[in-house]
């Protein structure tokens, strides 16, 4: 039987690993950059909105690499040192002045999906600048929103790849490792959420998980071509209570053990956090079960 592997929602036959040794063999000398470009173009691996997905593939060839099914060329340039962080630069002036007032006065209102726009660079400076967690640049498919006030912002929030494996959530789903391993792009983590700090409005921080939380399934299929059918966080539990989640009808699950979202082999020891779940529609565990969410 042939053995297919599946990395980032897509699987990779023997026929694509040997054309990615025969790439690398004629055309690896211009560099790892190149070869992931390259790959997308033949292909066709994009974005729907049209833009190569070589950031992902690059990750795809390291980890094809890693478990040696390629070699790839040494790279051109010195990797990133430890403890780098991505660059970012707040270019526009805040107001920073209190807002203090009711929600419903907040008018007008709006919660704008700015990944793939010109705002992605100021969504990624304002998490840097005011997130405790700061910005990292992500490989696989996110969401990034800004919540305005006419033409001030006022919040940010964002979504990532799932966690690989947490057992609370998986016995939540009920689905076994195999469903998981096929399946688990139906799920997507509320990675960053973020409230400015002079923003002092009660029950906005619900609020905006409740919007985004209706319109999120729309966005990632009109952006991604595929279907989501459950939200996940994880809330550091001695930083924060969880409050705006629950009161946003997250459901609590339990615990994590102190794991990195994709630490498979208990060698990244992080904080303790309380794990939440927001299913987006009545059937999610069947969906998760029989395939949504495929590539």
């Amino acid at each position: 039987m042939e053995e297919v592997i599946t990395l980032h929602n897509r699987q990779f036959t023997s026929d694509d690993i040997a054309h990615i040794r025969f790439l690398i063999e004629s055309e690896g000398h211009k560099g790892r950059t190149y070869l992931s470009k390259r790959l997308c173009e033949l292909w066709d691996w994009r974005t729907a909105t049209g833009q190569l997905r070589d950031i992902t593939a690059r990750e795809v060839l390291r980890k094809l690499d890693k478990l040696g099914k390629i070699k790839l060329p040494p790279k051109q340039q010195p990797a990133r040192q430890a403890g780098y962080k991505n660059k970012t630069v707040l270019t526009v002036s805040m107001n920073t002045q209190t807002l203090f007032c009711s929600l419903s006065s907040l008018e007008p209102l709006s919660i704008q999906l700015v990944r793939g726009t010109k705002n992605e660079k100021f969504y990624n400076a304002l998490i840097d600048a005011y997130h405790y967690l700061g910005y990292h640049q992500n490989s696989g498919e996110q969401l990034k929103y800004i919540i305005f006030v006419s033409d001030r912002p006022i919040a940010c929030i964002g979504f990532s790849g799932s966690a690989f494996k947490i057992a609370p959530r998986d016995h939540f789903i009920g689905w076994t490792d195999q469903e998981r391993k096929q399946n688990l792009s139906g799920i997507v983590n509320n990675s960053r959420f973020l409230i400015l700090p002079w923003v002092k409005v009660a029950n906005l921080a619900s609020f905006i998980l409740g919007s985004v939380a209706r319109r999120i399934q729309r966005d990632w299929m009109d952006y991604y071509r595929r279907e989501i059918v459950l939200l996940e966080t994880f809330v550091e539990k001695e930083r924060f209570f969880g409050t705006c989640y629950k009161a946003a009808n997250w459901l609590y699950l339990g615990q994590t053990q102190g794991r990195g979202r994709n630490d498979r082999y208990n060698t990244c020891i992080l904080p303790i956090k309380d794990i939440y779940v927001y299913p987006l529609v009545k059937d999610f565990q069947r969906r998760l079960k029989n395939g949504a969410g495929g590539s």
